[in-house]
């Protein structure tokens, strides 16, 4: 039985149980005469179901986790004739090879007679895992019902446990979040490191020059100046946000002070919609429509410009950014007292002056900390650059001219084969390592501007 089933099951069963221990306890309440129970029945039910099906699933999990790597040394020491050359690589295409034959999958070349007796062994191995696996689960579930059960009673203080359990599943989710965040650094942090042993930080950080060499030798890497992918970056990035901020917040500002309520119910999850789009589809919108519009009213002006270049990419990603300043910008605009509105219209003062001298500044620290946000969002874009800009890492100041940006050339540099030994694939890491001290920075900055200025309202 395959742990997608299996945990299904386990789920279905923990729905049951919990339906069982709560008619269980409320018929035990019912026959209480006097006093009453510690905790409510649903409590009870809980604890029941969590007793039941947690300790089932993290077996299945650790199951399904250690599994693979025994079964995988059983049949490499098993059948240590099949591996020949490089014994890593043999191993890796020996436990490939059997895999397809024993799921059923079709091989090139020719199969050998230990093939076939891996493939078999393979086989009965992961039938005999999967009844030990399901039975053992069976067991450990019954047997947490079964203890659960017997301490079932009016003065069991099941409230606490089921609150030790929660506030241990959100530390978990918490860690996780945490955890999964620091490795995902560690991992850029160790292999920009490596990198940084075939190409020297100065050259990397302050080069002007951007020219990978895909070469099979170590004589020829290439050159790797981060500062044309930085200023490309930067370039369509503030394109972006001169979209995008006075349309955003023209419309937040319509939103929250002008528009009557039915046309803001109406208009707002319209634009928000937005902020759905795949960028993808956006991507694709630059390339078949705004950059060859672009390019057509050049020739018309008797201007030269690209149709992928970096002013298409910044107007289609400010056109994505626009629900978030939008969005943003409204909640934070709506957030102002109305007593600060009254007072000022109730001063002579026009609902013009009011939004200007009163609203908008009072609303500033939060604008600013969405338009911050916005701008870190536009920096990491990938999609719209990577078919809307071009791919032409030169360092210039003509935004009709292509541009490529820190995110398209860590697509490029991590597409096709790559081994990660030399810096041709290495380099995909201290990009990536860059684009996150970037916009961590500029997340910190905007969560500081919000806090330090932010106004407290009675």
């Amino acid at each position: 039985m395959s742990s997608t089933v299996l945990a299904a099951i386990l789920l279905i069963t923990m729905a049951l149980v919990y339906q069982f221990g709560l008619l269980r306890s409320k018929r035990l309440s019912s026959n209480i005469d006097r006093g009453g129970m510690h905790s409510r029945p649903v409590y009870h039910a809980t604890w029941l179901a969590i007793c039941c099906a947690v300790p089932g699933l993290l077996l299945l999990f650790l199951w399904s986790l250690l599994e693979p790597m025994i079964i995988r040394s059983i049949i490499l020491s098993a059948w240590p004739e099949a591996l020949s050359g490089p014994q890593e690589t043999a191993r890796v295409v020996f436990m490939r090879r059997i895999e397809a034959l024993s799921s059923g999958q079709g091989l090139t070349g020719d199969i050998s007679a230990v093939e076939q007796q891996a493939a078999a062994q393979l086989t009965q191995l992961k039938t005999y895992s999967a009844m030990a696996k399901t039975a053992l689960i069976a067991l450990v579930s019954a047997a947490g019902l079964f203890l659960a059960l017997k301490r079932i009673s009016t003065s069991f203080k099941a409230r606490h446990y089921v609150e030790h359990v929660v506030r241990g599943l959100l530390l978990l989710c918490s860690a996780t979040a945490i955890f999964t965040t620091i490795g995902i650094v560690l991992s850029m942090v160790s292999e920009a490191f490596h990198f940084f042993t075939f190409i020297p930080p100065t050259d990397f950080f302050f080069g002007t020059k951007w020219s990978p060499a895909f070469s099979s030798t170590d004589t020829s890497h290439g050159e790797y100046g981060l500062l044309p992918l930085l200023w490309g970056t930067f370039m369509v990035s503030i394109i972006a946000m001169l979209v995008a901020i006075p349309l955003g917040l023209m419309t937040a500002i319509y939103m929250a002070e002008y528009a009557p309520t039915w046309f803001r119910n109406t208009a707002k999850p319209i634009i928000e919609v937005l902020a759905g789009i795949p960028t993808i589809v956006y991507g694709v919108f630059a390339l078949i429509a705004i950059g060859p519009f672009f390019a057509a009213a050049g020739e018309l002006l008797g201007i030269q410009v690209r149709a992928t270049s970096a002013l298409t990419a910044g107007v289609v990603m400010g056109l994505m950014i626009i629900p978030f300043v939008s969005s943003l910008s409204d909640d934070i605009i709506t957030r102002v007292p109305q007593s600060l509105r009254d007072g000022s219209l109730g001063l002579g003062a026009t609902r013009s002056e009011t939004i200007r001298q009163v609203v908008l500044p009072a609303a500033l620290p939060g604008i600013v900390g969405a338009f911050l946000l916005a701008f870190s969002r536009a920096i990491g874009e990938t999609m719209i650059v990577v078919l809307a800009a071009g791919n032409s890492p030169q360092l210039h100041a003509n935004p009709l001219e292509a541009i490529s940006t820190v995110t398209v050339s860590i697509v490029n540099q991590l597409t096709g084969d790559t081994d990660f030994a030399g810096p041709q694939s290495l380099v995909a890491f201290a990009l990536g390592l860059t684009l996150f001290v970037i916009t961590l920075v500029l997340n910190v900055i905007a969560l500081y501007v919000v806090r330090k200025y932010r106004e407290h309202y009675d």
